[in-house]
């Protein structure tokens, strides 16, 4: 299955999102994938306008949850436990939806996590822990996903993401474009967390940062890669309809649609 990302969508009323899902639809998606943000937060309180909108259309759901703000390994435990409260939220609203999976982003790092590496490993790693009991409780799979080449990110490359996750049963949302930023060590990724992988981000860059090009205007090989991804849900994660479009005919011409 493919979807698309709200990373594509600018608006902010539900007419706005109604017409950006006829869209959507008309280019042939299968799912959208919901990204809780400013100024289009999912919440207890707004998730049903959303659902409502969506019951229109034939198209399935996934969700990124929040990121802007939030930190799960934050040291300050007010941050952290409002962190892990807003994912819990996310949570509770995307099984409300039938989610597909949820995408979050690990912690990030900090002057004071610099400094006190292993505290902030251990806070890091309780808040994955509590993040797994979420996804229990509400039956919803969570994808943690890679980050790009930037100073304060944290899980940059797979063998960090495999430290953190060692001990729970979560689940990784690997994200191309985050991963050509970092040299792209795909095979590396595959071996310690192939068996993690729930979901896809496709994105494309020049490997310089995190640009989310459409597909086939960056350096990534989607041939060589593609055929080892079938078995996943994919969400284009583009800045536009257009690029939606473009990225869709390079599927095609390269036989993956």
């Amino acid at each position: 299955m493919i979807g698309l990302s709200m990373t594509s969508y600018r608006g902010r009323t539900l007419e706005e999102f109604e017409g950006w899902l006829e869209n959507v639809e008309k280019l042939g998606f299968d799912f959208v994938e919901l990204v809780s943000e400013w100024p289009n937060f999912l919440t207890r309180e707004t998730w049903k306008a959303y659902a409502d909108v969506l019951g229109s259309f034939d198209l399935k759901v996934t969700v990124h949850a929040p990121f802007s703000d939030v930190n799960i390994g934050s040291l300050n435990e007010k941050i952290r436990r409002t962190s892990l409260e807003i994912l819990r939220e996310t949570l509770d609203v995307a099984s409300n939806l039938n989610a597909l999976v949820v995408t979050v982003h690990p912690g990030h790092c900090s002057p004071a996590s610099r400094k006190f590496r292993g505290d902030y490993n251990r806070v890091h790693k309780s808040s994955l822990r509590e993040l797994e009991k979420y996804s229990r409780e509400f039956g919803v799979l969570v994808g943690v996903e890679n980050m790009p080449s930037f100073p304060i990110l944290d899980v940059q490359m797979p063998e960090r993401l495999a430290e953190l996750l060692e001990g729970t049963g979560l689940g990784v949302t690997l994200d191309m474009g985050h991963l050509n930023t970092v040299g792209f060590p795909f095979g590396r990724f595959l071996e310690l967390l192939g068996r993690r992988i729930v979901h896809i981000h496709l994105h494309d860059n020049s490997g310089e940062s995190d640009q989310h090009f459409p597909l086939g205007k960056g350096t990534i090989p989607w041939e060589k890669v593609l055929p080892r991804l079938r078995d996943f849900t994919w969400a284009l994660e583009v800045t536009s309809i257009e690029d939606a479009r473009a990225s869709l005919d390079f599927l095609r011409d390269i036989g993956e649609l």
